[in-house]
């Protein structure tokens, strides 16, 4: 499993554009994976679910991934946050 935590610095956090495009970038991978904020969590493949966690700037999220190709899959969804959000 791998996990990493990242903190929100878009200024509207993660709303409907970057939310779709994540949900798309997830889709391929064959691994579970999760963001986390608080004590709720929804699966990344998603868009309403992720939407509705309601994540704002400054917000901090834990992303897990867990499968056959989680590297792969971390590593995609790292630069994701990193470029977009």
């Amino acid at each position: 499993m791998k996990k990493f935590t990242y903190t929100i610095t878009d200024p509207v956090g993660i709303h409907a554009r970057p939310a779709g495009i994540l949900v798309k970038a997830v889709k391929p991978f064959a691994s579970t994976c999760t963001i986390t904020k608080g004590d709720k969590t929804v699966d990344l493949r998603k868009l309403m679910a992720l939407m509705g966690m309601g994540i704002k700037c400054g917000d901090t999220v834990e992303i897990a991934i867990e499968g056959a190709d989680e590297d792969t899959a971390a590593e995609t969804i790292e630069k994701f946050f990193k470029e977009n959000l």
